[in-house]
């Protein structure tokens, strides 16, 4: 069994955990110290008992809150080298870099970064592996490559970025360079985008989907989840919004 949680999702912070075996690692930490330790508690979770932090890229509402829980706690990061450079800070003593091409394991979880077309120095998202079932994770990317659908083909749960609705991105408050940047091949999926993927890779062991980084300006969790029923053919339970301020409750991915 492989389960995960979130402890947020979107522009204002993002954390996701995965554990399995005996083995618990945090995806990202945007949030601050105290957020971050409390809402691992609420969650059942030491932070102590962490056995890495991996980091997708610089932007701070994934990275922010990093150093300080690794500092607190004495745990391992890991990120590419082009996050590394573009990070800044020296003071967490133990950080891995990787290259996004290239798998390794932690305890009981395999580890296989990818890279993906984002507005970071060197950014990458996650599959992580236990006992032949795969979690993908897929956030802060501008398009779809085929890579990325080859990656996210055949996961046994998924967490897909739908972060805005196009027609709402276009009519909305955001300054005309802000809706380039975030529309743009190099900033955030769109609704459409995230169907189109789930069009593309084969979806018949999915558990889990859950939808995350909605904008809370540009996006509805109503608007996502019909795009992606459409795309699934589908209005199965297992399909969900992650929240930004909830995050999601654990869910556990089993052996058939």
């Amino acid at each position: 069994m492989i389960r995960f949680a979130m402890l947020g999702s979107g522009s204002r912070g993002n954390a996701t955990l995965i554990e399995a075996g005996n083995t618990r690692v945090l995806i990202d930490c945007g949030f601050n110290l105290g957020v971050t330790e409390a809402r691992m508690q609420n969650l059942g979770i030491d932070p102590a008992s962490l056995a890495a932090i991996l980091v997708t890229h610089e932007h701070g509402d994934h990275l922010g809150g990093v150093a300080r829980l690794a500092r607190r706690h004495g745990i391992d990061v890991w990120m590419t080298a082009g996050t590394y450079s573009a990070w800044g800070d020296r003071r967490v003593e133990s950080v891995h870099q990787f290259s996004p091409h290239a798998g390794w394991r932690i305890g009981d979880l395999d580890i296989q970064p990818y890279p993906v077309p984002h507005d970071a120095r060197e950014p990458c998202q996650y599959v992580l592996a236990f006992g032949g079932l795969r979690v993908g994770i897929l956030s802060d990317a501008g398009a779809v490559t085929p890579h990325m659908q080859q990656m996210l083909s055949g996961c046994d749960a998924l967490m897909l970025e739908c972060n805005h609705d196009a027609a709402l991105l276009d009519a909305g408050p955001y300054p005309y360079s802000l809706k380039q940047r975030v529309g743009g091949g190099f900033g955030h999926l769109n609704n459409e985008q995230s169907a189109g993927l789930l069009r593309a890779v084969d979806c018949s062991r999915l558990q889990h989907l859950v939808l995350t980084h909605l904008s809370e300006t540009n996006n509805r969790p109503d608007l996502a989840l019909a795009a992606v029923h459409h795309a699934m053919d589908s209005d199965a339970s297992w399909i969900v919004c992650a929240h930004q301020d909830e995050g999601l409750a654990w869910r556990e991915v089993v052996s058939a």
